[in-house]
C-alpha cells in the first residue's frame, strides 16, 4: 500500500568548464563558463529528477536517461524532468512542494531565481507557490568554494493523485 505522500532527496555536482552555455533551472544564466555533463549538465533540474524518483523508489535520473545513450547527449533537461514528471504522475503521483539550494560561488543567482521558479512550475504543471529555490556560497571552501563546480540539494513531497 502506497502512502498519500511520498519524500524525496536528490543531489547533483558538475564541474564548470570553458566553452558550454550555462543552464541552471531551465534556463541559461550569463556566465563565462557552463557545466561539463552528457545532457546540458542542468545541475538544479537534475536534482530535483532524483528527488522526485526517489519519492517513489523508482531508482534515479541515470537509470532513466543513462549517460551512455546517445540519444541524451546535449539533451535539455527540462525534458527529462517532462519525463520524470509524466511517470511520477502515471504512478498516481504529483508534486506537493519542491524545495532546492543551489550551492556555488558565482554567478549571483539572485536576479534569476525568479524566472526559475516560473520555468520550474510550467514544466511540472504546478503553481509557483510550491516551487522554492534558494542559492547560497559555500564560503570560499571546497570545490564549489575554488569555482570548480556546483551542487545542488532538492526535497520533493509527492502527493497521492
Amino acid at each position: 500500500m502506497k502512502n498519500d505522500y511520498r519524500i524525496g532527496f536528490g543531489y547533483d555536482v558538475h564541474q564548470f568548464i570553458e566553452n558550454r552555455k550555462f543552464m541552471l533551472g531551465g534556463i541559461e544564466i550569463p556566465f563565462e563558463r557552463g557545466l561539463k555533463g552528457h545532457s546540458d549538465a542542468d545541475a538544479l533540474l537534475h536534482s530535483i529528477c532524483d528527488a522526485m524518483l526517489g519519492a517513489l523508489a523508482l531508482g534515479d535520473i541515470g537509470k532513466h536517461f543513462p549517460d551512455t545513450d546517445p540519444k541524451y547527449k546535449g539533451i535539455a533537461s527540462s525534458i527529462l524532468l517532462s519525463e520524470v514528471n509524466k511517470l511520477v504522475e502515471s504512478e498516481g503521483y504529483k508534486l506537493g512542494n519542491l524545495d532546492s539550494t543551489i550551492v556555488l560561488q558565482r554567478p549571483k543567482l539572485a536576479p534569476h531565481i525568479e524566472s526559475i521558479r516560473k520555468m520550474i512550475a510550467s514544466i511540472l504543471y504546478c503553481n509557483i507557490e510550491q516551487i522554492s529555490v534558494k542559492a547560497t556560497t559555500s564560503e570560499w571552501m571546497g570545490f564549489v568554494g575554488e569555482e570548480k563546480g556546483i551542487k545542488v540539494i532538492s526535497t520533493v513531497i509527492m502527493v497521492k493523485k
